[in-house]
């Protein structure tokens, strides 16, 4: 008997490191057969005490009556599918007639607390099906991302959101975004993960760093273009509006519309023309934007102006021309000046580090997801990576991006190096990276790339 005391205070300890160090072994080990126990045998108690249960059918009540039979008791969801994951358990339910999916919602804070896990969100899959998924531990506090992912064209793994599912960078489906983050926020983290997803694909990067290149000239030779200062930036941004032009050009030229042409032929954007033909798609990343808005002088304000008009017009007619804005800054608010708020209506894609203020917070979802305001303005200082993403559908995600370091990041891009495409329209900006220079001499990247 000693020895079996022994031995249980043994695994109980084993157990308790496990969970504190290694949560997710725990999870796959251990907790996963715990939990999904605990869930059906507390799953009838749980949705009766949460509201989530229907009267029985006047039926069934009729028939108890007539039986000499027990009323029957309120019935809850009907439970379709079970599944554990890496981080936790999906539980799918068919909801009873008069059950909405925002009862599910409300109640999720509740369910958590029942079933002892740390977790829970929902989502309706389709009219009358709603999925809830629950996490087992804290999935942001030390970020994994899975062995298998979903990649395709233009489709980047860049974060893990906190129900455990990956959170990806879809320029096809959502072409321009903001992200705005404080000082030390882990707004820089996130853009280097974008830049290391994005390296391996057939994509030209186009850069915009004012802060002298310090965040993205490490990673150059993964870039078409660079530039580190307004002036440049300005004469960057007016070729890349020339070169959105073209592709126009090319487009009309190959849409051959016609009786005989099938209505899938018929081109209306990059992605419809032949893959021969097709230009490579850019992604421009402009590092801090108050930089291209703040002016201190006439001239600079005249420059100011055609920089944001610039983006603008890229912003509203670059995704048919595969030309994609992923715009970063500390700050963002309508005190930049005329045409800022007209560039945020464009940018679909919102991302919320840590803000140093409530109206950053309010530029990026007030007019999507007020809710995610205020989820913003509450992430704390310490928990650098952490952040909020939403879109214009109004749906909102806590996220944090897996730490990448600047030696990592550049690893990548030197890795991928080969894959840089040439744009002719691009090519003045090409960064100059044959060779290191001194760190007092300037650096130039209008050159030409050196062979």
């Amino acid at each position: 008997m000693t020895w079996f005391m022994v031995a249980v205070v043994v695994v109980a300890a084993a157990a308790g490191l496990l969970r504190w160090q290694r949560p997710a072994w725990y999870w796959l080990s251990i907790g996963v057969t715990f939990a999904t126990v605990r869930v059906l045998v507390r799953y009838a108690s749980v949705m009766d005490a949460c509201g989530l249960t229907v009267p029985p059918a006047r039926w069934r009540l009729t028939l108890a009556r007539m039986t000499g039979r027990e009323v029957p008791e309120p019935r809850p969801p009907r439970i379709l599918r079970l599944r554990p994951t890496r981080t936790g358990l999906v539980l799918r339910l068919k909801l009873r007639p008069g059950q909405d999916a925002f009862d599910v919602a409300t109640a999720t804070d509740r369910l958590r607390h029942s079933f002892g896990l740390y977790g829970v969100t929902s989502r309706e899959i389709r009219s009358g099906v709603v999925e809830v998924r629950m996490t087992g531990y804290d999935v942001l506090k030390r970020v994994q991302m899975p062995a298998r992912l979903d990649t395709r064209p233009m489709r980047i793994p860049v974060a893990l959101r906190e129900d455990g599912s990956v959170h990806y960078r879809d320029y096809r489906a959502v072409p321009h975004g903001l992200t705005l983050g404080a000082t030390e926020s882990g707004k820089s983290v996130y853009q280097r993960n974008l830049v290391a997803g994005l390296a391996p694909h057939h994509v030209a990067l186009v850069g915009i760093d004012c802060k002298q290149g310090v965040e993205l000239f490490p990673l150059a030779r993964r870039f078409s273009a660079l530039a580190d200062n307004a002036d440049t930036a300005l004469e960057l941004l007016e070729a890349l509006v020339t070169h959105m032009e073209e592709v126009y050009q090319l487009i009309r030229a190959e849409q051959r519309i016609s009786v005989a042409v099938p209505d899938a032929e018929i081109a209306a954007d990059v992605w419809a023309l032949p893959e021969d033909i097709r230009p490579v798609p850019v992604v421009v990343l402009v590092d801090e934007v108050a930089e291209l808005a703040l002016y201190a002088s006439k001239d600079e304000e005249k420059r100011r102006d055609r920089i944001i008009t610039a983006l603008v017009r890229i912003a509203q007619l670059g995704r048919a021309a595969g030309i994609y804005l992923e715009i970063c800054g500390q700050r963002f608010g309508s005190e930049l000046g005329k045409g800022i708020t007209m560039l945020r209506a464009q940018l679909t894609g919102r991302t919320a580090h840590r803000v140093n203020d409530e109206t950053s917070a309010n530029m990026a979802f007030g007019d999507i997801a007020p809710d995610a305001v205020l989820a913003a303005i509450q992430i704390p200082a310490e928990t650098r990576g952490l952040a909020i993403a939403g879109d214009s559908t109004g749906g909102w995600h806590r996220i944090r991006a897996p730490h990448t370091s600047l030696r990592e990041a550049g690893n990548i891009c030197n890795k991928h190096a080969h894959r840089t495409p040439d744009v002719p329209a691009l090519a003045a900006f090409r960064p100059i990276t044959a060779a290191v220079p001194s760190a007092r001499d300037r650096l130039s990247k209008t050159a030409p790339a050196s062979a």
